[in-house]
C-alpha cells in the first residue's frame, strides 16, 4: 500500500501488554510508562486500564488530553488479575464483576476513551447456554450504563475458548449469535477481534472477520504460540518473529487486506488498531514496542 498507514488506521499499543509491570493498575511506575507512550508521536491510539491512584488518573486524563490521543479503555486486567467472571452463574459472583466493568466505565470517561473492551468469562460445556444468557445480561446492562453517561462504545473482545482464556466467546459463530442479541437494543455495543487469536480458536483471518464484519469495532494485532511444548504458548502475545509463533509477515498482511476487504480499514472513520504484544521472559519491552512498529510498516507495505 503506497498511501501512508494513517490514512486508514489510528494506530495504537496496548499499554499494559506493552509493559505488563502496570497491569494491576498500581506499580509506581504506571504514570511514567504512560506518559513516555503519549509522548511518542507514532502513536495515534493508546489502550490504557484501570489506575487506582486517582490523582495519578487525574494528571493521566489531562495528559491524553493536551496528546490529542484516541482513548480506549481495556477492562481484561480488572477480570484476568481478579478471577472475576461476568458471565458467572452465581449471581452474586456475577454482580460483583458488573460493579467493577461499572467503575471501569467510570473511569474511562474520565480519561476520556471513546470504548471500554472486555472479555467474556470460563464455561462449562453442560450450562453453556446459561453461561451465555448470564453474558448477555451483563454486556446488556453495561451498555444501558454506559449509554446513560454519553458516547463510550462497549466492546466485547473474542479470546480463545478451549486453550488458555478458555472464554465463552469464543468461537466466531457464537461472538455473531451474540453481537445480534446484544444490537437488537443497543448500538453502542461492538467486537474486537484480535489476530493472535485466531490461531488459538482455529480459525483462519477470512473466518474470524467476515461472518461478523458488520460487527467490528476495535482491532488487535499480535501473534501466538500454539505449540503445547514450546516456550510462549497459550495467550501469552509474544513478540513478532518470536520462536515457533504462528503469525508471520504473511499472516499480518491477509489480516490488514481482510480488514480493508471488510471495510473496517477507511479513510473516513480510521478505527483504532493496536499492538497487543507482550515481552516474554526477560526481554526488554521498549525493545520489542520497536520491532512492533519496524513489523506493521513492513506488513502495510505489502497490503
Amino acid at each position: 500500500m503506497k498511501e501512508s498507514i494513517r490514512q486508514y488506521m489510528q494506530v495504537g499499543t496496548i499499554s499494559f501488554m506493552s509493559y505488563p509491570a502496570i497491569m494491576k493498575g498500581d506499580s509506581p511506575e504506571t504514570e511514567r510508562i504512560l506518559k513516555r507512550l503519549i509522548e511518542d508521536p507514532y502513536f495515534d491510539a493508546l489502550e490504557i486500564s484501570w489506575i487506582k491512584d486517582a490523582q495519578a488518573r487525574a494528571r493521566i486524563a489531562r495528559y491524553l488530553a493536551q496528546a490529542n490521543m484516541t482513548v480506549c479503555y481495556g477492562a481484561q486486567p480488572r477480570f484476568l488479575t481478579t478471577g472475576y467472571n461476568i458471565n458467572d452463574l452465581d449471581e452474586e459472583k456475577r454482580t460483583v464483576a458488573l460493579n467493577s466493568l461499572k467503575e471501569g466505565i467510570d473511569e474511562a470517561y474520565e480519561l476520556g476513551a471513546v470504548g471500554l473492551a472486555f472479555l467474556s468469562g470460563p464455561y462449562q460445556e453442560e450450562t453453556k447456554e446459561e453461561s451465555f444468557q448470564a453474558l448477555l445480561d451483563s454486556t446488556r446492562e453495561a451498555c444501558a450504563y454506559a449509554k446513560s453517561k454519553g458516547g463510550l462504545r462497549i466492546e466485547l473482545e473474542i479470546f480463545d475458548y478451549d486453550v488458555d482464556k478458555k472464554s465463552l466467546i469464543g468461537p466466531t459463530p457464537l461472538a455473531k449469535r451474540f453481537a445480534e442479541e446484544v444490537r437488537k437494543d443497543y448500538d453502542n455495543f461492538g467486537l474486537l477481534v484480535d489476530l493472535s487469536h485466531f490461531p488459538l480458536i482455529r480459525e483462519s483471518v477470512e473466518e474470524s472477520i467476515l461472518p461478523i464484519r458488520d460487527y467490528i469495532t476495535h482491532a488487535h494485532i499480535g501473534n501466538a504460540v500454539v505449540l503445547p511444548d514450546c516456550d510462549g504458548y497459550g495467550d501469552q502475545h509474544p513478540r513478532f518473529g518470536f520462536p515457533n509463533s504462528a503469525n508471520g509477515l504473511e499472516d499480518a498482511v491477509s489480516y490488514l487486506r481482510t480488514l480493508l476487504a471488510a471495510g473496517f480499514l477507511n479513510t473516513e472513520r480510521p478505527p483504532v488498531m493496536s499492538f497487543e504484544v507482550k515481552p516474554f521472559g526477560d526481554e526488554e519491552p521498549d525493545m520489542v514496542l520497536s520491532g512492533c512498529k519496524r513489523f506493521l510498516e513492513k506488513a502495510w507495505a505489502q497490503v
